[in-house]
């Protein structure tokens, strides 16, 4: 259980909704164009957005420079007062704080709206490529599935989405508002004084300076952290799924002492990259006011001389505490939108995955088909620089039923396969009633086809509906039916809500036998022209493989099947047994035939026979 081949899972270290830090996409300028392509539809929403935003951050900035003018007219009264004047005018001030209090508002409302009109446009293009994303995955051929894990498929509809519709919803219209807010303030601050301006412009390079220095030396603890973290997270999930073979092997020990090396890196690495990013607000904080100092100093000054108002000096102070604001959105949008980049481009590269056709040009319609099936000097490979199966030719009637037996790796499974269009023939043909297969839609043709496999296949829902998945529009009755030919009516009855009981996710609270006896009656209501077993007793113990073989010849009654059986004593009774070996047919014909002709089939069924002999004496 080493760590060295370890892969952080798809959800990213911390789990859904995190992308790794510093990850970036590799065409972010075409990816973006894709992405804006792909918002056209929402151009008009997207406008109003940027209208509302840039109208919300413009009436925010107005609002310092107008409080400053109730407090220049404030200090103004007051000196007046002092000087034997009138005094404060307590209606001019009462006029402008009204006035600065509808900006406000309208303020507030502009960004609601424009929060409101973002989320909407962002959960409805999710909401899109989530879609898109589901009725790819049943396009895509299964090559692909071949060569992906689940969890880089899952990561796709899950962490991909997530971060992009996130993305949308706040580095829009953040990057319009900071962009505005920053021009704006710098508009407002000139407009009060250059010279102030100026010095208060001279804080920016001393904080990035000293914000850089840091980030250079947080930046390799930070991978290191979430190198560290993902290591963890894989070796947690990695004992807790495989606890039984850590206790059988009393390696409890071991598997904690490497957890807690993992640990202490991990401990050592975010201990010294928090502690860094830590110090950057004090730092910033301290330079803010040191600009502060220098700007109230300097704004004293002006005002003994008479070049500033009081209220003038109290708006650009406001001014300036609020200016490293809009910078630091900035470069938080910066770094989140190559993250988005990089989500964005993972979903448009699925999306364009080339796809399997799933239409013939001119279909065949599979009503009046008999089931007989023909292997025309089929010859095929995962890969084009290695073929697995060559020449494989077989005759099979309407009916019959077709055992393909042979050692692990001699093509029996690619044949099943290839025979449903999961993958297509390189050379030759596969001939249904004497059509080629690639003249059937995809849909069509696997109607013809009930499979009952040895890995089973059962989802969260009702024993009544998991039977039904083989054909939805059946009645309650049907399905009764169908269990009892597949002889496990009787245990439904047994379970406290029969037909109605739920099963959990991997089906835990039903036997392995009792699985495959639902699996049997899904395939028996489906009521298929051709059948294909694929080792469906092989993980079942004696007593319980007799009872599904009789569910399996009631199964076969009258319909073409093809059985993949490891237990040469299940498949005696075959109409055709073809014997597989390095992807090549190479004896053929019935059980006394293959017997007889004292090769490959009869070495194979008699050392089984043997270990069956030594396993009973």
């Amino acid at each position: 259980m080493s760590n060295n081949k370890r892969r952080v899972g798809p959800m990213g270290p911390h789990g859904a909704g995190g992308m790794g830090s510093g990850e970036k996409a590799k065409d972010l300028k075409g990816t973006i164009k894709k992405l804006m392509k792909y918002l056209g539809k929402f151009k008009i929403a997207i406008l109003v957005v940027f209208v509302f935003a840039i109208g919300s951050t413009v009436f925010s900035i107005v609002g310092p420079k107008i409080l400053g003018n109730a407090t220049t007219e404030v200090f103004n009264g007051i000196v007046g007062k002092l000087s034997g004047g009138a005094g404060i005018d307590f209606g001019k001030v009462g006029q402008i704080l009204i006035f600065l209090l509808g900006l406000y508002i309208v303020s507030m409302l502009f960004a609601f709206l424009q929060g409101f009109i973002m989320t909407k446009v962002s959960q409805t293009v999710s909401y899109r490529m989530r879609k898109e994303i589901s009725e790819k995955i049943n396009r895509l051929p299964m090559k692909y599935f071949d060569t992906k894990t689940h969890g880089e498929v899952l990561s796709r509809v899950t962490n991909d989405i997530d971060t992009l519709g996130q993305s949308l919803n706040q580095s829009l219209t953040q990057l319009i508002t900071s962009i505005t807010l920053l021009i704006g303030i710098l508009v407002m601050m000139f407009s009060i004084s250059w010279l102030m301006t100026v010095v208060a412009l001279l804080i920016l390079p001393i904080s990035m300076g000293c914000i850089s220095i840091i980030v250079k030396h947080s930046q390799k603890y930070f991978r290191s952290q979430q190198e560290y973290l993902g290591h963890v997270n894989g070796q947690v999930e990695e004992v807790y799924g495989g606890q039984n073979i850590v206790k059988a092997f009393n390696n409890e020990k071991g598997v904690t002492d490497e957890f807690n090396q993992m640990n202490d890196t991990l401990y050592s690495s975010a201990w010294k990259s928090q502690f860094l990013s830590g110090m950057m607000m004090p730092i910033m904080t301290f330079i803010g006011n040191l600009g502060y100092v220098a700007v109230a100093v300097l704004g004293g000054w002006l005002a003994i001389n008479q070049t500033i108002t009081v209220g003038n000096i109290q708006s650009f102070i406001q001014y300036v505490k609020t200016f490293t604001q809009p910078i630091n959105q900035i470069a938080q949008v910066t770094n989140l939108l190559q993250a988005t980049g990089a989500a964005a481009e993972r979903v448009f590269e699925f999306l364009e995955e080339e796809e399997e056709d799933q239409f013939a040009e001119h279909p065949n319609p599979i009503t009046e088909l008999q089931g007989s099936v023909q292997f025309a000097h089929v010859n095929f490979g995962y890969r084009p620089d290695k073929t697995i199966i060559h020449d494989f030719c077989a005759m099979v009637e309407p009916g019959q039923k077709v055992a393909i037996v042979g050692p692990t790796g001699a093509g029996k499974t690619t044949m099943v396969k290839l025979l449903m269009r999961f993958y297509d023939v390189n050379q030759g043909a596969i001939l249904v009633d004497g059509y080629d297969i690639k003249d059937f839609n995809r849909s069509d043709l696997r109607k013809l086809f009930g499979m009952v496999l040895q890995d089973t296949w059962l989802f969260n829902g009702t024993i009544m509906e998991n039977i039904r998945y083989g054909r939805l529009d059946a009645t309650d009755e049907e399905v009764i039916e169908a269990a009892k030919a597949a002889h496990v009516h009787h245990f439904i009855s047994t379970l406290p809500d029969g037909y109605n009981m739920v099963l959990n996710e991997d089906a835990s609270n039903v036997s392995q036998g009792q699985k495959q006896l639902l699996t049997i009656a899904r395939a028996i209501l489906a009521d298929p022209k051709i059948l294909i077993l694929d080792e469906a007793t092989s993980s079942v113990d004696t007593r319980t493989e007799v009872q599904i073989q009789k569910a399996m010849d009631n199964l076969m009654k009258g319909r073409t099947s093809f059985v993949i059986a490891h237990r040469l004593s299940t498949i005696r009774d075959a109409d055709m047994i073809l014997v597989m070996k390095d992807g090549d047919i190479i004896e053929q014909g019935n059980h006394e035939e293959l017997m007889a002709q004292h090769g490959f089939y009869e070495n194979l069924y008699n050392s089984q026979f043997d270990k069956t002999s030594e396993v009973s004496a």
